[in-house]
């Protein structure tokens, strides 16, 4: 089966990645809460590449992030020449221990 962008996130919220979470001033922020978090203080699980191979927009990345304080939950951003340079930024300040999420 051909994994969905929409079959990720629910399996990973399924697997307790409950939380969303957005890139602002350089630090993740879980959307709803307001929690903020250095991207030292996280981890990245897992990610999941999306490539549109008939349309460039179908392009996304899903991360599976887990903070030190055991926050989980996922940041999604477009992936290629629509990704959002503050999260590649954010991103790159945080290691990654796997692909696939465990």
């Amino acid at each position: 089966m051909e994994e969905t962008l929409t079959h990720v996130v629910d399996e990973l919220t399924r697997r307790g990645y409950n939380e969303h979470f957005r890139v602002a001033d350089g630090r993740l922020h879980v959307i709803g809460t307001g929690q903020r978090f250095e991207p030292e203080d996280v981890v990245i699980r897992g990610y999941y590449r999306f490539e549109g191979v008939s349309d460039p927009d179908d392009m996304a990345i899903v991360y599976a992030i887990e903070t030190k304080s055991g926050v989980r939950g996922i940041l999604v951003d477009a992936f290629g020449v629509y990704s959002d340079p503050l999260i590649g930024a954010a991103i790159q300040r945080m290691p990654i221990l796997s692909k696939a999420a465990a």
